[in-house]
């Protein structure tokens, strides 16, 4: 857990040329010097030098702070990650271990793309992509003795792009986890964000800061009584039978249109609408579809029915997604009314 989070913190104020936490610096820049590599790096007299290949432009910083600001997560998933973005100020501040795991599995590869070169983008979406690997519910010897020798390969790239004093010991033990997961099993049966925040629940009994654990246990003690007695109290709102914070049940309301047919959640804050685009409603038409179990045969009859209309001819697979991706939604409804007209047609000879 720390040691994904002291990762994203070296990678963000890396990308971002933090100047108090950045890994490439004056500082950097004279160990290449002393090292007799990467000469294009070396600073000069007056101690200027050029910018890597990873260093961000002020337009494409403020690109990426705005993908992370603008990120929307479902409820629980992880805190508001858009309180720790400045975009005026061009930084990133007060990230928790949580928001580190959720930025580098998440959102550090897609906020990435398109503000930075290819060979960077893959090497950091291959790091990404082994930290949420590992973090998988399920895990096998085989895939672990590869996410071992891949790490390996992904650290020699990173040593091509990033400077020497990127590689602290907590990036050096990335090459590890997946032997200590072998040993160990899943992570996250293992990992400390419960833990640490049921820690921070106790802590907030705290009144005497001289005496902190007897706050604790008196806190601790006075909220078990208070649950304990609220189950015996009737018409009452208590904490056993309250509404959940996003409450996905039927709301009851007197209006005749509710009764007919009633909503289903309720806003957690202040509501408000916003029209959807085309591009956007497509997108969510076609996210919906494509992850429905019951489409999935009509996505499978649609390929076959590309690959007989090829007449002989091989389809590349990424061809093949791509028509998919883009006719799939008009085929399916002609589909289904095709077989629905059907099953009518015989039911209707049924009766007759």
């Amino acid at each position: 857990m720390h040691i994904e989070k002291n990762v994203c913190d070296n990678v963000l104020y890396t990308l971002l040329n933090d100047p108090k936490k950045s890994k490439d610096n004056l500082k950097a820049r004279k160990v290449l010097k002393e090292m007799g590599i990467r000469k294009e790096l070396w600073p000069n007299d007056k101690g200027r030098f050029r910018p890597s290949v990873f260093s961000l432009s002020k337009t494409k910083k403020k690109t990426f702070l705005r993908t992370l600001k603008k990120a929307k997560m479902p409820d629980g998933y992880s805190s508001n990650i858009a309180r720790c973005v400045d975009l005026k100020g061009g930084k990133i501040f007060g990230l928790k271990s949580h928001d580190c795991h959720i930025l580098m599995e998440q959102l550090l590869p897609i906020a990435i793309r398109n503000v930075l070169p290819n060979n960077v983008t893959a090497v950091i979406v291959e790091m990404c992509s082994f930290f949420r690997q590992l973090c998988g519910k399920s895990l096998s010897q085989f895939d672990l003795n590869k996410l071992e020798s891949r790490m390996i390969q992904t650290l020699c790239h990173l040593e091509m792009l990033f400077p020497p004093t990127f590689f602290t010991i907590m990036v050096h033990l990335t090459c590890h986890l997946a032997g200590e997961a072998k040993l160990g099993g899943p992570v996250h049966y293992r990992w400390m964000y419960p833990i640490e925040r049921y820690l921070g629940h106790l802590k907030s009994y705290v009144r005497n800061k001289a005496q902190p654990e007897g706050s604790i246990a008196e806190g601790y003690l006075a909220e078990e009584v208070l649950t304990f007695c609220s189950q015996y109290m009737e018409g009452m709102k208590t904490r056993t039978n309250r509404p959940s914070r996003v409450d996905d049940s039927f709301n009851t309301n007197i209006s005749e249109l509710n009764t007919l047919f009633p909503p289903i959640g309720r806003v957690v804050s202040a509501a408000s609408t916003f029209e959807m685009s085309t591009i956007e409603r497509t997108q969510a038409h076609r996210y919906v579809l494509f992850n429905c179990p019951q489409v999935q045969p009509y996505i499978e009859e649609f390929r076959q029915h590309l690959r007989r209309r090829s007449r002989g001819r091989r389809i590349p697979n990424t061809e093949l997604e791509k028509i998919i991706n883009k006719d799939f939604m008009n085929w399916f409804p002609q589909r289904v009314g095709t077989i629905c007209f059907y099953k009518f047609k015989m039911s209707i000879s049924k009766i007759y």
